[in-house]
Parts: structure tokens; C-alpha cells; sequence
């Protein structure tokens, strides 16, 4: 006879931990099935698990008690319950994303061998929250909690590629003086220059904020689909010069969409 405080057989730990996965797959079926607006039927929840529907049933019942998928009363099928939301919430609520980005932006650093930033927004300026130094000799000048203004920066032309109208109004409205002798200072060039944002995933500051300096930045989004920071990769026009820049925004791109994923957010549909 077994001891109700013995540990668990082997065999036992195997079917739990097999079980777990299976009411997960659940879920994430759920929560992926474009298809189903309407909610899935568990016909069609056992085809795309590839199980059984006594076992899909099984599965069901504790993740109904729990609500973490709710049953429609009056077609049956199958849908997220309440309690999801809760805890993305709850997630959401305690993310750091300073903590969240600190290792991509150390990777990403070491991989491009420039400065990195990470930024927040603060209409009509970005302010640097986060910075990893270039691991080379020369590097750029800023600082945590710097501010640069938004329409000449790449970080900042991020942001208002995903903006609200009258957010991007706003900041034309402050002003598009030359910081430099290439910096877009005429609205319609810098809308055309967002659009190509919009397009190619990235953002290009091309010596328009500061002599000598390029930058490539591209944004992460939160879970509702707005960006919530942004990444660049900052260094001397000799060294970010115009042939490195498709593998600088790939790099940082990729870097941005790691962070959204961790986030919990979703990029819009270009």
C-alpha cells in the first residue's frame, strides 16, 4: 500500500505532466483559432489536437471549472473563458521591461558592435531609458534618461510610424528645426519617410540628429498592438555606414520582435 505522502510513481508524474500539456494545447488552440471567431466545436478541437474526444472532454472539464474556457450555452462550442484575462492582466501589470529587454539589448550590442538603446516616448521627445555602450573605443555621448526630440531620431520616427494622427500633428506642430544639415524638416517629406517605416520594419536616422552619428531603430509593440519602446543601434557614420544598414535593421528587428514576444504583444499587419 502506498503512503498518501509518498512521491509520486514515475509513471504517474509522466501521465500528469502529459495531461498538463495536452489541456495547454488546449488553450493555445483556443486563443490561435482565427478560424473559429465564434468559438470551436469539439469536433474541431479534437481534429486539430489529433485526440480523441473523451479525451478532449477530460481535458476540458477542469479548464471549465476554472474558466479558463467557457462553453456557449447555445451552440457548444468551445472559447477562452474569463480567467485568461486576469492573468495576462496580472502579467502585464508586474513586467519590467527595462529587466525584460536587458539581455536582448546585451546580446544585440555584442552582435553589432555599437551602442544600443532602449527608449520610451514622450511627445515630442524620446526619452533613453536603457543603454548598453559599444564594446568599441569611440563611442556616442547620451545617457539614461536623455531626450532627443522625436521627428529626427530613429527611435523616435519608430514610435510615429504607429502613431495617432493627431500625435504626429502634435510633434509637427512643436517644430522640425535642423539639428543637422540633413535633417527632414518638411512634413510631407517627413509622412513619405514614416510610410517607408511603416513598410520596411525599421527606422533610419541618417545623420539627421547629430553630426557624424547614424542610427537604425524598430519598435515593440504591447498586446495591444501600440509600440511601447523601441530598440536602436547608435554609432559613427564610419562604422553604421549606408552598406551595414540592411543587417543592422534585420539585427535590430529581430531584437524588437523577441521583445514584443516576451511583452505579450502583437505587431499590426503591414
Amino acid at each position: 500500500m502506498t503512503s498518501p505522502d509518498a512521491p509520486d510513481a514515475p509513471e504517474t508524474r509522466r501521465n500528469s505532466s502529459s495531461s498538463l500539456r495536452r489541456a495547454l494545447s488546449i488553450l493555445m488552440y483556443l486563443a490561435e483559432d482565427d478560424g473559429h471567431p465564434h468559438g470551436t466545436s469539439l469536433t474541431d478541437l479534437a481534429t486539430g489536437l489529433q485526440l480523441s474526444k473523451s479525451t478532449v472532454l477530460r481535458l476540458l472539464a477542469p479548464l471549465r471549472d476554472t474558466r479558463l474556457v467557457d462553453q456557449d450555452p447555445e451552440n457548444g462550442h468551445y472559447r477562452l473563458g474569463p480567467q485568461n484575462a486576469l492573468l495576462g492582466q496580472v502579467y502585464l501589470e508586474r513586467l519590467d521591461i527595462r529587466r525584460t529587454a536587458s539581455p536582448l539589448l546585451h546580446r544585440l550590442a555584442q552582435e553589432a558592435r555599437e551602442a544600443v538603446h532602449l527608449v520610451s516616448f514622450d511627445p515630442p521627445e524620446i526619452v533613453y531609458i536603457d543603454k548598453v555602450e559599444s564594446p568599441q573605443a569611440v563611442r556616442m555621448h547620451s545617457r539614461v534618461g536623455g531626450r532627443q526630440p522625436a521627428y529626427c531620431t530613429a527611435t523616435g520616427k519608430a514610435f510615429l510610424a504607429h502613431a495617432a494622427d493627431e500625435i504626429l500633428d502634435g510633434v509637427i506642430a512643436a517644430g522640425l528645426p535642423a539639428r543637422t544639415p540633413a535633417t527632414i524638416t518638411a512634413p510631407d517629406q517627413l509622412r513619405a519617410d514614416l510610410a517607408l517605416i511603416r513598410e520596411r520594419g525599421y527606422a533610419i536616422d541618417d545623420v539627421e540628429n547629430e553630426l557624424d552619428i547614424r542610427c537604425v531603430a524598430a519598435p515593440a509593440f504591447n498586446h495591444a498592438g501600440a509600440v511601447v519602446t523601441a530598440i536602436s543601434i547608435s554609432g559613427p557614420a564610419s562604422r553604421v555606414t549606408h552598406e551595414r544598414l540592411p543587417e543592422i535593421g534585420r539585427r535590430v528587428t529581430e531584437t524588437a520582435r523577441e521583445l514584443t514576444e516576451l511583452l505579450g504583444g502583437v505587431a499590426p499587419t503591414p
